[in-house]
């Protein structure tokens, strides 16, 4: 038996790169698992591909013994995002893992990003995030007030260009970083439930890390040598999060190749404090020697 024997998973942007991966790996320790994407292009466009990239992992999931279904519904749109969740429900009766991880980029300077581009980055990123989970917490509490009690996962997608920001990706960091947020309040408001909300940010060869300047040169894979950059590096991690003794919640990891980090939340720095209150010249010059100690 597998680790996750008789867990129900659902993986969203599950057709390709880590998405896929991850829904790979779960189906392989026994979870059955909803592949969930619509096929879009690395901007958000639909593709000649379309809903079919969930229905080859299923194939491959299915080729292997696992056991899965295809799902094409669109995770940032409200109704779409409760469909996903009772398609869980309607194949397999439950629904245990949720991992967040659909999404796509629309790179842009500020100055010249268009209200589309920001607002179809944060939709996908930030709202599909919050959309799946709401409708998945409500199933969780349901059954949690009638008495089931299961040990309930939700695995979140961060990014380094949340974390630390990263120009031309406004649009971008800004939903990554909510997310890691939103993943730390799912944790304390959804315990209750007997869930456990993590984060994960990982480092990958995608579609999105191969397209964006300078990324795709470092990322190719070097014959005989260990792929730090594949994206089923991190797999083994949601794995580990998705298990049903698993207790880490409220986390965020990295994650990249053999390396492991753990990412803590927003610290406080260094205060300035006057107990007469601040002229703005006195403020200025608190300030300006506080900035300059970095």
């Amino acid at each position: 038996m597998g680790m996750l024997t008789d867990r129900v998973a659902i993986v969203t942007g599950a057709g390709r790169g880590l998405g896929r991966s991850h829904a790979l790996a779960l189906a392989s320790e026994g979870a059955r698992v909803v592949v969930n994407d619509i096929g879009v292009s690395d901007d958000g466009q639909r593709t000649d591909a379309g809903t079919s990239v969930a229905d080859s992992v299923v194939g491959e999931i299915v080729a292997a013994g696992g056991s899965a279904v295809a799902d094409h519904s669109d995770v940032s749109d409200w109704e779409g995002a409760r469909a996903l969740v009772d398609a869980a429900l309607s194949a397999f009766g439950d629904l245990d893992v949720v991992v967040n991880n659909a999404g796509f980029l629309r790179d842009r300077a500020i100055v010249t990003m268009s209200e589309d581009d920001w607002d179809s980055v944060i939709r996908v990123h930030l709202k599909g995030h919050f959309a799946v989970t709401h409708w998945a917490a409500l199933h969780w509490r349901s059954a949690h007030k009638g008495g089931i009690e299961r040990h309930r996962s939700l695995i979140n997608t961060a990014s380094t260009s949340g974390l630390f920001a990263n120009p031309g990706q406004s649009n971008y960091g800004a939903a990554k970083s909510g997310i890691a947020t939103f993943s730390q309040i799912a944790a304390q408001e959804l315990a209750r439930y007997g869930v456990i909300s993590n984060c994960i940010v990982p480092g990958a060869r995608t579609r999105l890390t191969m397209g964006s300047p300078g990324l795709s040169d470092i990322m190719e894979p070097t014959p005989g040598h260990f792929d730090q950059w594949d994206p089923a590096n991190a797999s083994p991690l949601v794995v580990l999060l998705a298990r049903p003794d698993c207790r880490i919640s409220g986390e965020t990891f990295s994650i990249m190749g053999g390396m492991v980090q753990r990412m803590h939340p927003w610290a406080t720095g260094e205060i300035v404090d006057s107990s007469s209150g601040w002229t703005v010249e006195s403020l200025e010059k608190a300030l300006d020697s506080m900035i300059s100690d970095d």
